[in-house]
């Protein structure tokens, strides 16, 4: 009894200290910009809004931590635990450490998607953006999965199919946008494909949230048959485990997760394959711990990533797939060798 007392009481505190850290990086990310917000504004403004608390405050401050950075952040975060979380199930999948949605073609194709229905009028006007960007999420697994079976089961091969699709519908997102866009539409357009944060606000959050939480419980939910899965298809039906339909499901959540992000910041790289190998670092390799890590660790490196992109050049924002471009590339990078050094 004082066993399983002593874990129930380790893991809410577990639960506590991560819940205590990502509350700190909202903070941060809401109070550090161009224009510095003392902490006790941010926590009075989160007070007046929540809570009807009264606080005398400056209208322009309160204005730009509840309208502009706080939403952002809250944005941020989703997005980062949605593209790591994907990340970490399509690892446990395909058994390949280097297996991303940006590597994959996934947010490539989420973005043809999303630009199709934006500009071409695709679905004339029943289609709302993440439903389009879902879609082309999907024609873009469709489309490597084939690529990789056609030309082979090994684990680079994979890779290989998720880089040519990529390029594909880049392509394909290019010439739409050069077909049929205005020039304002290739201006914004282009910067949000680099990775955008600035235009997001509360509505965004209204999508980003629940999308991020739905999948990190049907993640959480098939943990024991990712944990199978590493071991390969037939150790998961050994297990009992249904593996075409989980692996159809997990996937399916994966490229909902992408989409839904890519609909509203763009295509941002390298947070899926990066954030996973960090985590497992930490906690190991039982998805049941792995997948809360992966998702909190994911949130606070996106809030961080766009503190930098706000502040790294004074007057101007860098669009926020660069920044983690800068890290996730050398990492990247390192892995490749790693990999070819085992080899």
């Amino acid at each position: 009894m004082m066993v399983i007392l002593g874990h129930l009481v380790g893991r809410a505190g577990a639960a506590v200290l991560a819940l205590a850290l990502l509350v700190a990086a909202l903070w941060l990310g809401a109070a550090i910009g161009e224009t510095e917000i003392p902490f006790p504004v941010v926590a009075k403004t989160v007070a007046n809004r929540l809570f009807g608390a009264g606080y005398p405050l400056e209208p322009l401050d309160e204005g730009i931590v509840w309208s502009y950075r706080l939403s952002r952040a809250v944005v941020a975060a989703s997005c980062g635990s949605a593209l790591a979380l994907s990340g970490a199930v399509l690892q446990a999948l395909l058994r390949n450490p280097l297996a991303d949605p940006y590597i994959l073609g996934i947010s490539a194709g989420a973005s043809a998607g999303a630009v199709s229905v934006a500009i071409l009028g695709v679905g004339g006007g029943l289609l709302a953006l993440p439903v389009g960007a879902f879609i082309g999420a999907l024609v873009a697994l469709a489309f490597v999965s084939l690529l990789a079976l056609r030309a082979g089961r090994g684990t680079g091969t994979v890779i290989l199919a998720g880089v040519a699709g990529s390029q594909l519908f880049h392509a394909l997102t290019s010439f739409i946008i050069t077909k049929a866009a205005s020039a304002e539409q290739t201006r914004g357009i282009m910067f949000w494909l680099l990775g955008n944060l600035s235009g997001v606000r509360w509505p965004d959050v209204h999508i980003a949230v629940p999308a991020v939480l739905s999948g990190l419980l049907v993640c959480l939910w098939h943990a024991r048959a990712l944990d199978a899965f590493t071991f390969g298809t037939a150790s998961a039906a050994s297990l009992g485990i249904p593996v075409r339909r989980t692996y159809v499901l997990l996937v399916a959540t994966s490229a909902m997760m992408t989409a839904v992000m890519v609909s509203i910041v763009g295509s941002i790289g390298f947070v899926g394959l990066v954030i996973p190998h960090a985590a497992r670092m930490v906690v190991g390799l039982r998805h049941i711990v792995l997948l809360p890590v992966v998702a909190l660790i994911g949130a606070v490196f996106m809030i961080i990533a766009d503190i930098v992109s706000r502040t790294l050049i004074p007057g101007q924002v860098l669009p926020v797939g660069v920044i983690t471009a800068l890290v996730g590339a050398p990492a990247f990078a390192l892995l490749l060798a790693r990999g070819g050094s085992r080899s």
